[in-house]
């Protein structure tokens, strides 16, 4: 049997496992998906055990929050979207090494675009937070075009950093790409993309209201509870919000792309598990 799992911590709220077995139902395919929560200086040392577990041949992991930066230094091979944001959130084990891979970005893209049915191109875009979830987009968010993109972190200098290291893509397609504290962010935006770990703490909306315009989409990177309070006060202000649903069927039909060499209905698959999240309990 084929092996793949999430690691994480906390990881035993991620739908993951739900959405790669249904991948793998209607692609025709077998394999065995599941959770894996890691001790927080245990990345490696679980990853190693994963390879190693007799139940089947392990042939990769997704990696969530807060090992992304971890995972992109375990890599032996990186793919260049990976390199670029230093972050990784795909691993996948070949007989040369570890491969790694960053599929956050491309999930977020198409999210926007296809499922909210916004063109990204000649935007404003404000990305909140500065760490291994913003690493990951900011680099397919500066493919899709847009005007303007500020980086907006509670430690500028993280902020400052992702900037420079996204800079020469910014100018090769002529985007005014820019690093700002969260309390100093100047004006609105057609797109907020929330990349914190506030929501998942269950912490204060790390942003005013005066970034947001009426229409404006806000989309949490979260899912869920978590991203209730977030997307509750950008409704509030005028805002269409959108929580990362859409976002991690679409990541997670990135990396069975990659592990299994076939694409998944990922549309249906959303729909699908939209009702389940949003059923009434």
């Amino acid at each position: 049997m084929d092996l793949y799992c999430v690691m994480g911590n906390p990881v035993e709220h991620s739908r993951s496992p739900w959405i790669h077995a249904r991948f793998a139902e209607l692609t025709g395919q077998t394999l065995d998906y599941g959770r894996r929560l890691v001790p927080l200086d245990g990345f490696d040392a679980a990853v190693a055990a994963f390879r190693a577990d007799p139940a089947g041949q392990a042939r990769g992991c997704n990696v969530t929050v807060p090992f992304k930066f971890e995972a992109a230094a375990l890599s032996q091979h990186l793919s260049p979207r990976a390199r670029l944001a230093r972050a990784v959130n795909t691993l996948r084990f070949a007989d040369d090494g570890i491969h790694g891979d960053n599929t956050d970005g491309a999930g977020i893209v198409a999210d926007i675009t296809q499922h909210a049915g916004l063109p990204l191109a000649g935007s404003e875009l404000l990305l909140l937070g500065a760490g291994g979830a913003a690493a990951g987009v900011l680099g397919p968010l500066l493919d899709a075009r847009p005007r303007r993109v500020v980086v907006a972190n509670r430690t500028l200098d993280k902020a400052i950093a992702l900037v420079r290291s996204h800079a020469p893509l910014a100018l090769q397609h002529g985007i005014v790409l820019e690093a700002h504290a969260l309390s100093t962010v100047p004006g609105t935006f057609d797109v907020v993309v929330n990349g914190t770990a506030s929501s998942l703490a269950g912490g204060e909306v790390p942003v005013g209201a005066e970034v947001i315009k009426p229409g404006t989409l806000v989309v949490d990177m979260m899912y869920g509870p978590a991203a209730a309070g977030f997307m509750g006060w950008a409704r509030s202000h005028g805002a269409v919000a959108r929580d990362g649903l859409g976002m991690l069927v679409e990541q997670a039909a990135e990396s069975f792309s990659i592990w299994r060499g076939q694409r998944p209905p990922s549309a249906q698959v959303l729909a699908e598990l939209r009702a389940i999240v949003d059923a009434p309990r």
